[in-house]
Parts: C-alpha cells; structure tokens; sequence
C-alpha cells in the first residue's frame, strides 16, 4: 500500500510534465515555422508478488514522459515581406549561432542586420552562398550570406547594337517613303547615355540597295563633326538580305574623343540574329520592330528579395535583376532527435545523423518559398483536449493520494 504514494507522485510528475508541454506548444501557436511536441508516457519496472512467478505484479508507477517533437508540414501563409522564406517538404535552414556552432531552423521570417549580413529574426546569421565577382559558386563550403545593401552597380559598355526592321520595297527614290531612321540609346564606360542614329537611304540606281548612315551627336564629342559609318545593304527579289552575309564581319561603329572623358568604343551593329537576318523589305511602310543594346547606366540597389528555389535577387534601379546569393538548406533522417536550443533553432544530438547540406529541391531536400513562411504545427483544439486529459489525471492520482493517506492513518491508529 505504501507504495501507492511513489507511484501516484510519479504519476502526478507525469501529468505536470505532459501539462508543461502542452502550454509550450499554446505559448507558440503563432511562431513561424515551430513544430509542437508530443508526450509519450511509460511505466516504470512491475514487481511481482507471492511466488514471484507474474501472478501478482503492482508497477511502480510511471516514468519520466518522453517528448517528441512532430516535424509534419505547416501551412505557408504568405506575408508578402520581401526576405521571407518558407521551406515546404524536408529540411531546415543553415544558421550559425552562439560560439560558431551550426544550427537549424524552419523559422524563415529573415532580416539583414548593420553591416549587410543575412539574419534570422533573433540575429543569427543564415548559411549559403554570396555572388563574388560575378560568380555564384555553390560547390564551395556555405558561410554567411551578405547582401549588397546601398552598393552602385557600376555600368556596362555598350558593345552590340541591332535594329529589326522592314525597309519599304514600293519606296520611289528620291521621296519622303525612302529615307527611313531610327535610333539607339548606348552607353559608355562612366554610364552615360549617346544616342547612336541610323539613316537608311533607297539607291536611285541599284534595284534593291538601301544606305545607311550611322552617327551620334557632335554634341557629344571633343573634337566634332562625329565620322559616321556608312555602308550599304542589298536585298534579293524576295526580300530578303543578300548582302552583306552571315559570315560577314559586322559593322564597326567607331566613336572617339568623347566629351565626358569615357573610353573610345567601338560598336558592332549585328546585322544577323545567328543566321537570320534581322532587315528586310518588303512592299509595306518602313518600320522598326525591335531594337537592342547590351550596355546599361550605373544603378542604386533598389531592393533585395528572396525568391523561389531559395535564390536572393537583387534588383537595381536600371530594372536589371541579379542573383546575389543562395540559400543553403540541410536535410537530417531522423529530425526527432534534434535539440531545441531556444530562438526556434535545433542543434544536433548524439543521436543525430549528419547532415546534408545542398540546395533546396535537391537530394529529398524542400522546396522554398519567397514571400511567405511556414506557420506553427500546433493545433488549438487538439491541444485544449490534450489538457483536459491531463489535468483530469492529474486530479485522479491526487486522489490516489489523499485515499493512501486516509488509510495510512486508520493502520496507525490500529495501535492506539
């Protein structure tokens, strides 16, 4: 019978731990990407009574519960914020916490700290892979990912420049319809912009010929007047261009002293896309249906996002968009065994096997999702049901208890 009192008080521990874990699981019912707990109880060792062969056995009571922690998927609730990451399927982010250590995280509510370095919500900062010079090299080891806040991207010179035309065929030399113009804007070395005008001309001798004329503004240079590339090209009866070639070099623009102090450029107008050329003429109005150029302006960084894929964008005010960075993403076989260490983070335990860190979507690691997060696993009702539960065996082995005690004190009195 004395027993009884072991038993019911490891019983009344039980039910206060499993109670501890479902307030746990309520308190984060809002955390991003927090994945509640379960209590799983045991009994402790059963003694036999009598002739000790099992005809008679009384427990000892209930263990110490074991809490085990449910990674099943959480909603993705979108939140439009522009660093937030929601990982759908398996894995966790890459963190580095307190003393270097390497921890784990479903958490993707993401921000970026003083000196540009890509954090979690509670400072610690995320793993993965920074563009360097052009490159994004995720074969290399992940480290922290910094993010190129109020950086200006510096210009690029203008090297290619085409025009997608129809020349009129039905043009009379000498008229309004044949002479045909149309401009380019490019850019120099310091990123400023010149207007590069071509003028195209119908020959009044050779049947299917057009000049041209390629020029930028006097304006713009030391030393005018602009020396402008001329050259002809020749279309056969059916219109299309016969000359010059696809295998032709392409004509040169050279432009020179300008007026900024940027370098001297030299142009090449691309006069065939591949092998396709890209004028023609036909019997109808001359017009201009496409026009490219492969330079651009120095930029501001407007704004950083995380995309889908876990990729960090960047995009300038040019409207040009960079990939700047990559998240790194680690898959672990039995996340159960993982330690939570607070700030929604995970390190591993002994128990824990290694783990893969790739990138997202590949090697059974998820998928992430820009713009969004992972809400809490937690579910409300089943957790008030899992209270009342244990709070009415709570009040149960209390009862254990105070019966115990009644009948300890009747055994007492037997002497009296």
């Amino acid at each position: 019978m004395f027993t009884s009192f072991s038993t019911a008080l490891s019983a009344l521990a039980a039910q206060s731990t499993a109670i501890d874990v479902v307030g746990n699981n309520l308190a984060n019912l809002n955390t991003p990407g927090f994945k509640s707990s379960v209590v799983s109880f045991h009994d402790l060792v059963t003694q036999s009574l009598g002739a000790g062969l099992g005809d008679t056995q009384v427990g000892f009571g209930v263990g110490t519960p074991i809490t085990l922690r449910q990674f099943s998927q959480g909603a993705i609730q979108t939140t439009g914020g522009t660093l937030d990451a929601a990982i759908q399927g398996d894995g966790f982010l890459v963190i580095q916490g307190p003393n270097q250590s390497i921890e784990y995280t479903r958490g993707g509510n993401l921000q970026v700290d003083k000196d540009g370095n890509l954090t979690t919500a509670t400072g610690e900062a995320v793993q993965g892979w920074t563009e360097s010079n052009g490159v994004l090299n995720t074969n290399a080891p992940p480290g922290n990912i910094t993010i190129p806040v109020g950086t200006v991207q510096a210009p690029v010179t203008s090297k290619n420049i085409s025009f997608d035309m129809n020349l009129n065929a039905a043009a009379a030399p000498g008229t309004s319809d044949a002479t045909f113009a149309t401009s380019v804007t490019i850019y120099d070395s310091l990123g400023n912009s010149h207007i590069v005008t071509a003028t195209f001309t119908k020959d009044a001798t050779t049947a299917g010929q057009w000049n041209y004329s390629a020029v930028v503004p006097d304006t713009d240079l030391q030393t005018p007047p602009f020396t402008p590339l001329t050259g002809s090209v020749t279309f056969d009866s059916n219109g299309k261009l016969a000359t010059p070639a696809s295998t032709d070099p392409p004509p040169q623009l050279q432009i020179t002293g300008l007026k900024d102090g940027a370098s001297d450029m030299t142009i090449s107008w691309d006069l065939f896309n591949g092998t396709s050329p890209r004028l023609s003429q036909y019997a109808q109005p001359s017009s201009i249906s496409a026009v490219a150029q492969d330079g651009s302006p120095a930029a501001q960084l407007v704004r950083v996002a995380v995309a889908d894929a876990g990729q960090i964008l960047a995009q300038f005010s040019n409207g040009q968009q960079l990939v700047v960075g990559q998240l790194a993403m680690a898959t672990i076989r039995n996340p159960e065994s993982l330690i939570a260490v607070g700030n929604n983070n995970y390190q591993l335990s002994a128990r824990s096997a290694l783990p893969a860190v790739g990138l997202p979507g590949t090697g059974g690691r998820g998928s992430i999702k820009g713009g969004a997060v992972e809400a809490s696993t937690v579910d409300i009702a089943k957790e008030f049901t899992n209270l009342i539960v244990y709070q009415r065996g709570y009040e149960a082995n209390s009862k254990i208890i105070n019966a115990v005690d009644s009948l300890s004190q009747t055994t007492i009195n037997l002497i009296h």
